[in-house]
This record gives structure tokens, sequence and C-alpha cells, in this order.
């Protein structure tokens, strides 16, 4: 079978075409039509596929075989048959990000050997934004800054995109392309004028401004690679809207600017940290008077100071401080929980000089409240769910501790 002629490679605006159906092939539960000719750019090269309708009939993803024959996977099976004249139509929302996208990128990677001298290995054309790993370690704000404005120039002066097919056997030594051909019998080269040539089969815009602008968005090292990720034109857009209501938002509810929140916002969390670490001191001292009340009413029993205690709705962390205050005094073992509608937590401690198991006794609790938990001898933490048994774990764990 002859390979599907590949409107789109030689001009991406295409997103209406007349074709003829070749074939349609059900083998596999899916119905997938082949035509002699297609708009449909299938996925490849870091971009998926386009979307649109056969017809009326649904094109829900589009492969490309070895032998150059394209698949239009269909939605609806039946309504399609070999030898019918079909018209093609691709969703322009799609195709545009797409080609917004794929030609960002490239004007992206040659900023990045400009401004760096580095290398792009691969390329990701995701759903939300896309990715290019470039060969590089330790970059900086500074690099992707400069990186950034020496592709934005680009597109802000609208420079001609071309297209060039050349046989496998032509002689490309004369292009400075930017990496080598993928070894096709055809080879497309997208120019950008006066910057960047490359071989590729992907779609592109006809102009650097349809583009509209690049936008880096973070960056990470990747082994010995920086992974970049970055939005173009209307995913550039969006984004900026997102990022703008939410910094003008954060200035109202401080009553400033947007420009004065980020320093009014880091004095806040300077006073937070400040107070947090306040907070803690005092409740500290707030932990070691309840202990000492608690060990002061205690009898003691069997060797022991025994305090047990069933707290509601407080917090565990609070809980937890308060049973290691009292198992800092001589003699003491504290059986403490926490409870709200849905969960009870424990905390169970013991002073140094006694010998009863924490870990253990806490285990045998949580397992009457359908949890778990254990920890070391001298302090272990855990809860369940089954709250209506806690009063009967607790005392459990309290004759236990007085059996010795």
């Amino acid at each position: 079978m002859q390979a599907t002629e590949k409107l789109y490679f030689t001009d991406s605006s295409i997103l209406q075409f007349d074709a003829q159906v070749i074939h349609v092939d059900n083998s596999n539960g899916t119905e997938r039509v082949i035509l002699d000719r297609t708009a449909f750019y299938p996925t490849g090269g870091g971009q998926p596929n386009d979307t649109g309708k056969l017809d009326n009939v649904n094109v829900l993803n589009v492969i490309e075989d070895g032998n150059g024959i394209i698949y239009h996977v269909t939605g609806e099976s039946g309504q399609l048959q070999a030898g019918q004249q079909v018209a093609g139509a691709i969703d322009k929302a799609r195709r545009l990000d797409h080609m917004q996208q794929h030609s960002g990128q490239h004007i992206l990677s040659q900023a990045f050997i400009q401004a760096c001298g580095a290398d792009t290995a691969s390329f990701h054309l995701g759903s939300e934004s896309s990715t290019i790993d470039v060969l590089f370690v330790n970059a900086t704000d500074n690099d992707m800054r400069a990186a950034a404005e020496i592709a934005n120039a680009i597109i802000f002066e609208n420079r001609p995109m071309r297209v060039h097919l050349f046989n496998s056997d032509d002689d490309l030594s004369n292009l400075p392309l930017r990496k080598d051909n993928a070894g096709h019998q055809t080879v497309r080269v997208i120019e950008v004028a006066d910057f960047d040539w490359s071989p590729c089969g992907g779609t592109h815009a006809r102009q650097t401004g349809e583009i509209g602008l690049i936008a880096i968005k973070s960056f990470e090292r990747v082994g010995q690679m920086t992974r970049v990720e970055f939005l173009c034109g209307h995913r550039a857009l969006q984004d900026y809207r997102l990022a703008n209501q939410t910094a003008v938002q954060t200035a109202r509810q401080f009553s400033v600017g947007r420009e004065g929140a980020p320093e009014l916002v880091a004095k806040i969390i300077e006073e937070n940290k400040a107070l947090k670490k306040r907070m803690r001191s005092l409740l500290e001292l707030a932990m070691t008077a309840e202990a000492a009340q608690l060990l002061d009413a205690a009898e003691e029993q069997n060797g022991c100071r025994l305090i047990k205690a069933i707290f509601d709705g407080r917090d565990i962390e609070e809980v937890r401080m308060l049973a290691s205050k009292i198992a800092q005094h001589q003699s003491a073992i504290a059986l403490l929980a926490a409870k709200d509608k849905e969960t009870a937590r424990l905390v169970f401690a013991r002073s140094a000089n006694l010998t009863q198991n924490m870990g253990q006794l806490l285990a045998q609790a949580c397992q009457m409240l359908g949890g778990r938990g254990g920890g070391k001898p001298d302090m272990a933490q855990g809860g369940g769910s089954d709250v209506s048994n806690l009063e009967a774990a607790m005392h459990q764990a309290a004759e236990a501790v007085l059996k010795g």
C-alpha cells in the first residue's frame, strides 16, 4: 500500500481537505481509516496527534507506521467505506496550540545554544506545558533569562519560518543544521530566517509572530542535563492571567499594590516564624506545669505514678509533648489519648528507670481500636477509628501497667 500523502508536511496551516478512503481496518477492536492524503498530524517527534472529523466521524487518534501509512482512529465504526470521498476538518485550536509550542521549541533550543552553548537532547509537548532537556548542568536564573530574551526577540521580529524538502541523498553539509536528520527518505527542514535550521516533521507556524510569546516556567537538574519547562502562545497568556490574578488577590489581602506584596509577605513569614518559636516556648512552659499538676494528683501504685487521661479534640503533638514531660520525672507512666468523632490517637510514655514496654502496650490498645501503632519501649504512638472502644483500651493498658 502506498504511503499517505502528508498535506501538513508542506503547509501546516491546512485545516480542511478532501480525500479518498483507501482502506478501513477493524481488526483490533477500533476502526482505523487510511486515506490517500491527509492533513492530520500523527503522534511523533515529541508532538501529539491532531484530532478533528472525517465528514461527521470523530478522529480521536492518528498513527503513522514504518511504511509511511497514516491511520485515523475514529470514535464510531461502520460510517466510512473504502472508495468513499470524505471531507477532513482539523481541530483548529489544538493545531494552533501545537504549532505554537513546537515552533517555540525550535527557537528556544537555538536560543540556549547562543546563550549557554547548550544543545537540546529531547523535547516533549505536554497537554499543559512542554519541556526540553538541555545538555548543561548548574543552570541559573540568569541562563534562563538570557535564553528567553533571545527567543522572544526573534518572535517579536516576526521572522518567516520556511519549510524545505530534500532527498536523503542531497548534500546538506552547507546548511547550518542544529541537529542531524533522522535518516528519512525525505528530509524536511524548518528554517527560522537567519536564526535556526532544524530537521523536523512537526507542524509549524509560518511567521515567528504567530508563536506570540515564550515563557520559561521552571527548570531543574536531571542527571547531566537541565529540564526546562516552558509555555508558548495562548498557554503563556493563560498562565500570565492566572499568575496576575493570584498576585493581585494576594496583594488585596494585605491592602498593598501587586509589586509591594512579595516584600510584605516575606516580612509576615518572618514574623510568623518568630511567633511560632515564641508559642513553642510558651507551650513548653504550659506542658511542664500541666505535667507537674497531673503528677502531684497521681497516687503511687506498684512503684510508679500512673497518669491516664483522654482529651477531647486536643492536638496530638501537644499530647505527645505532655507525655514526654511526664516521663522526664522519676517512676512515672503516661497513658494519654486524644479523640474526635472519627479517630482516637494514643501516646504512651514511661520514665527511664521503669521497665514496662510502651510499644507492646500501645500495639495491644490499638488493636482494640481497629488501628495500629508502635514505637520504642519508653515511648510509642498510634491510634484507630473505633472510638467507642477507647475507654476499654485505656483501662486494659492501665491494668497491664499496674500488674507489672
